[in-house]
């Protein structure tokens, strides 16, 4: 594997689904008053935070030790692929970047992005890094949901038309719990480790059984927001294409699976979500026809 491919591995392609996705949606609800290039801005944004954060997490699991001999991804710290300041600074070019593109998002549209794009980046780095992670309390999920969930949908929908809407916030509720999903699996494959090196996840929190359990409600929300969309259309009801796929990765998860299955399922996963932003993405645009 050549540096490139390392490096590109460590910053874990199979989650970046939870940043394309909700920048997908947001623009798809401003239908045709979406601006092509807020929209890449916006995906910018969102890609950067992601990275930027898998980054910042491999430099901080690293120096501490809580990343040695893991399942799944490349960790480039632990395993001497890079050094740590490499790392990180590869976490703060990541945040440079999705500060500039916000900075221009925040110039065509509105200045009151700026203090949430802070706000971002401060989350982003401060979830495994500083002296009180609060990835390693707990609220990791809550953070995903908040800012993987109802801030990149509303954002994203925000900067094409600069107004809300009830509709893009629903959507943002189950963007927001899928991307809670892909994190619990993360941490439900790290368990074992995590709890012996005292980093207290919510899955090491509330233990294996009780996360399995958690994965599949968040999935399950998920559909159902689609069913509450309904109300304002029924083509809303085209999320629920991603229901088979969802249905089988709940089922493997349910029966046990562990170790390089659920690195199989957090991928699987990625795609359900993908799939759901973009059958809610067409169906945004029909209703706006």
């Amino acid at each position: 594997m050549t540096t490139a491919e390392q490096w590109l591995q460590g910053a874990r392609p199979k989650t970046l689904y939870a940043a394309i996705a909700p920048v997908l949606v947001g623009t798809a609800f401003a239908a045709y008053n979406a601006s092509l290039l807020h929209f890449f801005l916006a995906l910018s944004v969102a890609l950067s935070l992601q990275i930027g954060v898998n980054y910042a997490n491999d430099y901080s699991d690293g120096i501490k030790g809580t990343d040695n001999d893991r399942v799944g991804p490349i960790r480039l710290v632990a395993s001497g692929l890079a050094k740590p300041e490499t790392v990180r600074n590869a976490a703060f070019l990541s945040f440079a970047l999705a500060a500039l593109s916000g900075l221009l998002l925040s110039y065509r549209t509105s200045w009151v992005l700026i203090p949430i794009g802070l706000i971002s980046i401060a989350a982003a780095w401060g979830y495994t890094a500083g002296s009180k992670p609060y990835g390693y309390m707990g609220f990791g999920e809550v953070s995903v949901f908040i800012f993987f969930g109802v801030i990149a949908t509303n954002g994203t929908y925000y900067v094409h038309v600069e107004q809300l809407s009830s509709e893009v916030l629903l959507a943002s509720f189950s963007l927001g719990a899928l991307s809670c999903a892909i994190l619990v699996l993360n941490n439900l494959r790290d368990l074992p480790k995590d709890s012996q090196v005292g980093k207290r996840t919510l899955a090491v929190i509330i233990g294996d059984p009780q996360s399995r359990d958690l994965y599949r409600w968040l999935i399950f929300f998920a559909l159902v927001i689609s069913a509450a969309l309904s109300i304002f259309s029924p083509y809303y009801l085209l999320a629920l294409i991603s229901a088979p796929l969802a249905i089988k990765s709940v089922r493997a998860v349910k029966t046990g699976a562990s170790g390089m299955e659920l690195v199989d399922l957090l991928a699987k996963t990625g795609r359900i979500q993908i799939i759901y932003a973009l059958a809610l993405s067409l169906a945004a645009l029909l209703v706006a026809r």
